[in-house]
């Protein structure tokens, strides 16, 4: 061996020794009978061809690498935005660690999430039990102010309520009567992490506005002139509300935050552990009823729970990720309009300098293809940025995508010249995109760290753009929405062009323009 106990090596080094090679070929001819490596390069090759694309397209019941998560993680996204809130799944532990892991590994902070911890009994005999412990050791260890119930597949399949559960749970003393625990059933085989956080936020509201469970009288609205807003399940939600409430308050508008995630990922580290911090207090949440209207950010992550308050007599207003002048222009002039305040000079001069901006790029995004992939509103904000880039957004694929989706993104393909032959794809998976990458080849690919394997197999240089990116830092940090959001978009995106301009300039042969300057 070429590894022993005073020579410990790395994997990425040890498995690439001969000796370990040489054990791979054996198990891959003696024991997996795979195929030889001239067979493996023709199927690679056929899967390029449209032949291939057309059987690939006509499958129906296998999905491979969908570019989605599941419910549950969305619902603790969601509770981690409200006042010293412990997200509580009702559920295995494996589930939980997963989604602990996924938002730590994006935003490069720890994320407080706890679970019943079913095993096989519970899964015959119900989780009740779980419940009534889970939470009594959930308030008693971690303190929170309130706990966010939701579930995963295990609770699901077998039935459990969860409002006949906490109540139960109550009776038996795991917390007080009084003590906030708002839930919402996310079964992580149908939807998809938006979905979950919708669930998890209606839930919330729900709860405070109708009368908790049965134990407070259902509020009375008395309407104000302030508004709510709600960002959705947004990878960059620390820089994109931050930069919301900037907005706000440069055009004194009184606002509430319905789930203020930022910062709960963006601690400092000063010596003090903040398992909890930030959020919107639950005293907001309460009165968020009165407000006169509700902003979300993101039209296809909140559906359910922009209903439910237009229900409680407050007008909504549904927005597509304000990415770039028009995006943002549609924003604001809603919070104008809503508010009576007028958009003050120091926001209109931030305009005027994205639009110079894209005024002395565009000759290097002119006419440059690129495909996305994402979540629903984050693609519609993309593709509406890049036409007014002037750039052709060729493909766009949500796999967690619908009908309404998809013609909305057609309705906007079809209203700019740039927008002609450009295709939407709803429920599709990062398997058809490379297909399309193949036979609809394009210039760009933006989406999040999943398509770094796209890259390597098609070739086409990745922008990350979404959620998660977990092989690059602090993306999270710097808002990508509104003006200076767009300003950020644009050097990402300008950035990558030159990288792949710089790349392929072969001394003597390319560089016979002066390529320093650009």
């Amino acid at each position: 061996m070429t590894q022993s106990a005073d020579n410990v090596i790395d994997h990425a080094v040890l498995f690439r020794e001969t000796e370990y090679q040489d054990m791979l070929k054996a198990k891959r001819k003696n024991f997996e009978k795979a195929p030889s490596d001239s067979e493996v390069d023709r199927i690679r090759e056929w899967t390029k061809t449209p032949e291939y694309q057309e059987k690939n397209f006509a499958r129906e019941a296998l999905c491979i690498n969908p570019a989605k998560a599941c419910q549950p993680l969305g619902a603790v996204f969601a509770a981690v935005g409200f006042e010293k809130t412990l997200p509580f799944v009702h559920g295995s532990q494996g589930c939980v660690a997963y989604y602990r892991s996924h938002l730590s590994r994006h935003f490069k902070e720890p994320t407080s999430a706890v679970s019943s911890s079913m095993t096989e009994d519970a899964a015959v005999f119900g989780g009740l039990n779980n419940m009534i412990d889970g939470l009594a050791n959930a308030y008693a260890l971690y303190q929170p102010k309130m706990i966010a119930v939701s579930t995963t597949c295990m609770a699901e399949v077998i039935g459990d309520d969860l409002n006949a559960f906490i109540k139960n749970a109550k009776e038996k003393g795991s917390v007080p009567n009084e003590f906030d625990v708002p839930y919402a059933h996310t079964p992580a085989f149908v939807g998809s992490h938006v979905t979950g956080y919708d669930n998890a936020i209606k839930g919330i509201v729900e709860h405070f506005w109708d009368g908790k469970s049965g134990t407070v009288d259902k509020l009375e609205r008395k309407p104000n002139e302030s508004i709510n807003f709600i960002g959705g399940f947004d990878g960059y939600t620390v820089g994109n509300l931050r930069e919301v409430k900037r907005l706000f308050d440069t055009m004194g508008v009184s606002y509430t935050i319905l789930g203020d995630t930022s910062d709960v990922w963006d601690t400092p580290t000063d010596g003090e552990f903040r398992m909890y911090d930030g959020g919107t207090t639950l005293e907001q949440v309460t009165n968020a009823v009165h407000a006169k209207a509700t902003i979300s950010m993101q039209e296809f992550c909140t559906e359910k729970t922009l209903a439910t308050i237009a229900e409680h007599g407050q007008e909504v207003v549904a927005l597509n990720h304000p990415v770039g002048v028009t995006g943002t222009d549609r924003f604001l002039m809603e919070v104008s309009r809503l508010t009576g305040k007028p958009i003050p000079d120091a926001i209109t001069k931030e305009r005027g300098r994205l639009v110079d901006a894209i005024a002395d790029s565009n000759a290097h995004i002119h006419g440059k293809k690129f495909a996305i992939f994402g979540d629903p509103d984050l693609c519609y904000g993309m593709a509406e940025f890049l036409l007014e880039l002037g750039a052709e957004p060729t493909t766009i694929l949500a796999t967690n995508g619908n009908k309404a989706w998809e013609a909305k993104v057609q309705a906007l393909l079809d209203s700019s010249p740039f927008g002609k032959d450009c295709k939407v794809y709803a429920g599709k998976d990062l398997w058809h995109l490379r297909s399309l990458l193949f036979t609809r080849p394009v210039d760009f690919l933006i989406g999040n760290t999943y398509g770094k394997y796209l890259e390597r197999d098609t070739g086409t240089p990745l922008i990350r753009v979404g959620f998660p990116i977990f092989d690059r830092h602090h993306h999270h940090r710097a808002p990508i929405w509104g003006y200076q959001g767009g300003l950020n978009l644009l050097v990402k995106i300008l950035d990558k062009i030159f990288d792949e301009l710089d790349k392929n300039v072969v001394a003597g042969v390319n560089d016979i323009s002066f390529d320093i300057i650009r």
